[in-house]
């Protein structure tokens, strides 16, 4: 068997391990534009078990995380509906990357540098686990759902629409 690809750690690692979270570690070969879709294609994966880490903001600019299904798009109307806003958006990259820390197509919610209120598909909260970035592009970490809720206090929406 060859020798585990080793990925140094990242802000989001630093999190976990803090914290004593299980996780295990997939990297793979980054595709720019590939998405969740291509790493789970990479990494023989369901990409309804690969979550998404999205960047968005609110109507004042107030930036939001959404983790979604890596299969399934944001019904931002839905969405705005559920916390309360009167519209939802993607952040521009530049901005997306200013709020998390991170390089967009690896933005993980764990480890970023502005507190932001984490939202999650509620049909993610169902899985036995789950890929999610683990703050670096071509590196994914799996782990149980639970822990988004946990350790980011995560709240459940249902704004998924399928791709």
């Amino acid at each position: 068997m060859a020798k585990k690809d080793h990925v140094s750690e990242t802000p989001a690692t630093q999190v976990l391990k803090a914290h004593q979270v299980a996780f295990t570690e997939h990297p793979y070969e980054y595709l720019a534009h590939g998405g969740a879709q291509h790493s789970a294609q990479v990494l023989g994966l369901d990409p309804f078990t690969v979550v998404k880490t999205l960047v968005m903001q609110d109507q004042d600019a107030r930036p939001l995380l959404v983790l979604m299904h890596g299969n399934r798009k944001v019904s931002t109307k839905n969405l705005a509906r559920q916390i309360g806003a009167k519209s939802v958006e993607p952040c521009q990259p530049e901005v997306a990357q200013r709020h998390s820390g991170y390089l967009v197509g690896g933005t993980s919610p764990f480890g970023t540098r502005k507190a932001m209120p984490v939202y999650i598909e509620e049909s993610i909260l169902g899985l036995p686990e789950i890929v999610i970035n683990g703050g670096r592009r071509g590196y994914l970490v799996g782990m149980d759902p639970q822990v988004c809720a946990a350790l980011l206090g995560a709240k459940s929406v249902q704004c998924a629409l399928i791709e």
